[in-house]
This record gives C-alpha cells, sequence and structure tokens, in this order.
C-alpha cells in the first residue's frame, strides 16, 4: 500500500496519545480546527464536539462566577483557559483565581500557572475523567476547592481540599453550598440545576 505522497510535519493530536506538555503544546498550537484537548498525567484527551445541555451548563456557571467575581476587585475569572500544572495541561470550563497573593500566576506567553484556589468543569456523568484523572490532578496540584456538574446525573459535586485530599462539601438546609475559600460564594444547588439563573444570582447576593 502507498503512502500519502506528504505526511504533515507535525503528527496529529488524538485521545490516548502519550505525550510531554512541551510536544503537547507544539501539536496543539498547530491544530486550530480542535477546540479544546488537555494532557492528563501524560495522556491526550482530544474533546467532543459540544452539545446543548453542557453549553447551557457551562454557560450557567461562567455567569455565576463572573458575577461574583465583577463584585470583588480581588477575583478574576476565566473561561476555558490553558491551566499549566506540572506537566499537565488542562483547560478548566471556568475558574476563580485570587489576583494578589494567589497560588497561580500568568505566564510570560499568557497562560495560566499553578492551582487556581477554585475550577468548575461540566461533566456528563459520575464516569467522566473530570471526576477520576482531573480530580486527582486537581487535588495533587492543590487546587482548594472543585466544582463538578453532572450534566446527566442532575448533580452538582463541590470538592474542599483539606489535609492534602478532597472532601465533599454539604449544602446546608437551605439546599445553598458556600465556599470556604471565597467569602460570599454561594450556590443554590436546586436552582442551577432547573436553570432559574435569577434565583441562583438571588442566593450569591444573599437575598434568600
Amino acid at each position: 500500500m502507498a503512502l500519502p505522497a506528504a505526511l504533515p510535519d507535525i503528527p496529529p493530536l488524538e485521545s490516548g496519545d502519550r505525550l510531554s506538555r512541551e510536544e503537547f503544546h507544539r501539536r496543539y498550537e498547530q491544530r486550530p480546527d480542535i477546540k479544546k484537548a488537555e494532557l492528563v498525567d501524560g495522556v491526550v484527551y482530544v474533546a467532543s464536539p459540544v452539545r446543548t445541555d453542557h453549553s447551557a451548563a457551562h454557560g450557567a456557571i461562567v455567569t455565576w462566577l463572573g458575577v461574583y467575581a465583577a463584585a470583588h476587585g480581588d477575583v478574576a475569572m476565566n473561561d476555558n483557559m490553558t491551566l499549566i500544572l506540572g506537566d499537565s495541561e488542562v483547560q478548566p470550563d471556568a475558574l476563580i483565581r485570587r489576583l494578589e497573593n494567589g497560588t497561580s500566576t500568568v505566564t510570560t506567553d499568557r497562560y495560566l500557572e499553578g492551582p487556581p484556589e477554585l475550577v468548575a468543569e461540566v461533566a456528563a456523568s459520575s464516569a467522566s475523567y473530570d471526576l477520576h484523572q482531573k480530580r486527582a490532578l486537581y487535588e495533587r496540584s492543590g487546587v482548594q476547592e472543585y466544582i463538578v456538574w453532572q450534566v446527566y446525573d442532575r448533580a452538582i459535586r463541590w470538592f474542599n481540599l483539606h489535609d492534602g485530599q478532597y472532601q465533599d462539601l454539604h449544602p446546608g438546609e437551605d439546599g445553598i453550598f458556600e465556599s470556604d475559600v471565597f467569602p460570599g460564594l454561594r450556590l443554590d444547588v436546586d436552582s442551577m440545576l432547573n436553570g432559574d439563573m435569577s434565583a441562583v444570582l438571588a442566593a450569591l447576593s444573599g437575598e434568600t
């Protein structure tokens, strides 16, 4: 069988590839058609096309965290930003970080390096790598709070880092999560799951 007349200079980027972070980054930069790819502990994960349910949940998380950041001048919110954690390179759906005395820094080429204080991901279900490989990466890297919205399970889990291990944060009797790291960051779980952003933002502002 004859090979193609010309092969690309850089091999393709595919899920399951095992690469160094430098090689992953080099290949990713050559693939503008790929909207999201991540390297977790040396293994490549290329995201599938985004469905409406994931997109809607993503938008809700970004809105909630963005409103909080807008009201707190020392906090920044980033959406799908490249984050370097040791030998891994990921793109969290959303994150918030402290601008002063924080645990992450912006690199000279404008990526983020080091653990932000809070990361949020939208996952299909409990089977997603967000709750396995990526959770282990964030835990090991020192991300203090990690939120995962399991769309098909209709569940939101919020993890706090204690003594190097994640523990589930539980909502209060009113069904509201409250951050241990960011004062006033509150999440009305049922309203978020039901798409009631007015109620979500009311809880965030302390109106409920």
